[in-house]
């Protein structure tokens, strides 16, 4: 997670966050509230995730609704990705760019490209259960490609964190975050190899890792947003609208 513009780095000298310091205080509840949401989304996401992972789960809800939990958990992590690659701060890299902030920029592109795959395979999976909820296989098998982007994604992450101290903000990164999207991501993998079909046999790898792979994986995603509206109110844009309300009493 991230908060912030270039304008707004963390290592702003206190001088520069007065209530004359330009637009700095007066974004900042917006710049909050923009980062409620990319927490929430990522959150709620993980959590349709995880129930539609679950046997007991998906045997009450039936195939359909089954197939909907993932579809709607795609598009909050869709969502809250696309918050975070636009309206965070971060910038596409140029020439001069950082390591740490080239990675942390491809990280999270590579990141929305995995959910716009994941969209994709729930929906066909969806529209294949609407049409025949009886059908034998009928369902969401993990996406490869889609866990492939977040394992990508996950490494970028991890490469700009340990360049945390040059990145445009040094809250942006966390190895909490990063290490439990990293974590995530190797179970989202797991699942995805465990879903391949046999072509002798027609039948998954492992039904039981596939559904344990994305249980944990959306468990360490779930984690990671939570954690990170600790970094949101505690960390520096917190400090910030804290200052901007003081000054305006």
């Amino acid at each position: 997670m991230s908060d912030g513009t270039p304008e707004e780095r963390v290592d702003t000298p206190p001088a520069a966050v007065g209530p004359t310091a330009g637009t700095t205080p007066a974004v900042a509840p917006v710049r909050l509230r923009r980062l409620r949401r990319e927490a929430w989304g990522f959150a709620i996401g993980s959590l349709c995730f995880f129930a539609g992972a679950l046997p007991v789960y998906a045997q009450w809800a039936g195939v359909v609704w089954t197939g909907v939990t993932f579809f709607v958990g795609s598009v909050f992590f869709t969502v809250a990705a696309l918050i975070q690659l636009l309206l965070s701060g971060r910038r596409p890299p140029k020439a001069q760019t950082s390591r740490p902030d080239r990675a942390d920029w491809w990280s999270a592109a590579i990141q929305f490209a995995g959910t716009l795959l994941f969209n994709t395979s729930t929906l066909v999976a969806l529209l294949a259960a609407i049409a025949r909820p009886d059908a034998v296989g009928v369902g969401w098998r993990p996406d490869a490609w889609g866990s492939l982007a977040f394992l990508v994604s996950s490494f970028l992450a991890v490469e700009a964190t340990r360049g945390r101290e040059r990145l445009w903000d040094r809250d942006a990164r966390t190895w909490h975050g990063t290490g439990l999207g990293m974590l995530g991501s190797i179970a989202f993998a797991v699942s995805a190899v465990a879903a391949y079909v046999v072509p002798s046999t027609g039948e998954l790898v492992s039904v039981q890792w596939t559904n344990l792979g994305t249980a944990i994986g959306a468990l360490c995603f779930f984690g990671a947003a939570v954690l990170s509206r600790r970094t949101i109110h505690h960390g520096v844009i917190g400090r910030r609208l804290r200052r901007h309300r003081a000054a305006q009493l």
